[in-house]
């Protein structure tokens, strides 16, 4: 055997081990050279239904960084899904490459191709780095694509929902950990000026709270500044140790790790960044024990795929904003369990919605 094909084998046996590990029932793996397009879709779980998740393009600095994001995003939207009573199973997947200079309609066109080639147990739309202009180059190879714009039918951005899902679940943590929902005056700490961390920060400046904002691009601040002139901006390297009521993770994950645990100075967070917990078992234990609630992601940043689940049914704008602001039940439920149970409060998320999985698995209604 060639030291090329011994390697490979080893990279298939460990690729294979990470999916049992995590239960994915697939993961595809696309490589173009025409145009220049290296991609991993995984898809998770579809009991409930076709995996529906974006896609997100990043400059990763090895294919191990983007096969480890991917497993974990897609995981987490079969959690989120469940959660949010959507007839959907996760999915995800992930282009390696910068965002800000490596697009060409052919990348995605091609994509668009994997994508179909699937038969419809994966559905895309828009994450970090995608824009509606990437769906539309993705639509004309495969219909199994949502978040378009709404001159072809389409939700549009699907952003601004997250981001109300986002401020619905902050709302019932700041609930559960202050006894009101009043945001006036609380001071919160954003963390990303992306779509959602933009649209997030005007909900909260209109709530009378005080906002704190960083993010790595200077552009992407200086345009919230001028959208929204009372934010206060902070360095990027700030943003961890402010002494606020409720920090709000809003760009990429893992901000909640071992260095970063002992500076925290809140009570609260809630954001929509994706796997906020580098270690979910060890590091939501010790939020727990530092007495600071959590708001697993996949719970309270659920507002966009509810968005693009209703583009699926035929789009009703005002039914999935309805749909959206029940996050917040669902979060004082989730809440409410993990102080019952003396659990995480993402393990009390994550037994919520592999009990709801579970359930339509034994009765046989698998998708």
């Amino acid at each position: 055997m060639s030291l090329i094909t011994e390697e490979r084998t080893a990279v298939k046996s460990a690729v294979i081990e990470q999916m049992k590990e995590k239960g994915h029932e697939e993961v595809l793996f696309c490589n173009d050279a025409a145009t220049g397009l290296r991609c991993i879709i995984a898809v998770h779980d579809t009991t409930l239904g076709p995996a529906l998740g974006g896609t997100r393009m990043w400059p990763y600095a090895t294919e191990a960084d983007a096969l480890e994001d991917v497993l974990r995003l897609s995981r987490g939207m079969t959690y989120k899904s469940a959660l949010a009573g959507l007839d959907l199973g996760g999915g995800k997947a992930v282009i390696i490459g910068d965002a800000r200079k490596d697009k060409t309609e052919a990348m995605f066109r091609r994509f668009g191709r994997f994508v179909d080639s699937l038969n419809g147990r994966y559905i895309t739309a828009e994450d970090v780095g995608m824009t509606t202009t990437e769906m539309v180059n993705i639509r004309k190879e495969t219909n199994n694509v949502v978040g378009l714009p709404v001159n072809m039918g389409g939700s549009g951005d699907p952003s601004p929902v997250t981001a109300y899902g986002v401020f619905c679940g902050l709302k019932a943590a700041a609930k559960t950990a202050f006894g009101t929902d009043d945001l006036a005056k609380r001071k919160v700490a954003v963390q990303g000026a992306g779509n959602v961390g933009r649209s997030l920060v005007g909900r909260l400046l209109k709530e009378g709270a005080a906002v704190y904002l960083t993010d790595i691009h200077e552009d992407k601040l200086a345009a919230v500044k001028a959208e929204h002139p009372g934010v206060q901006l902070v360095k990027p390297d700030e943003v961890i140790g402010l002494d606020v009521d409720i920090y709000s993770p809003c760009a990429l994950g893992a901000t909640i790790n071992d260095d970063t645990l002992p500076k925290l100075k809140c009570s609260v967070i809630a954001g929509a960044a994706n796997n906020q917990l580098a270690n979910e078992e060890r590091h939501g234990k010790a939020l727990m024990e530092k007495g600071i609630l959590y708001a697993p992601d996949f719970l309270i940043n659920a507002g966009g795929i509810i968005n693009c689940a209703w583009e699926r049914l035929g789009y009703n704008r005002e039914a999935a904003l309805a749909q959206t602001e029940g996050i917040y039940n669902t979060a004082l439920a989730i809440f409410k369990r993990s102080k019952e149970e003396n659990i995480p409060t993402y393990l009390a998320a994550n037994q919520a919605a592999e009990q709801r999985i579970r359930s339509v698995r034994q009765a046989g209604l698998s998708f």
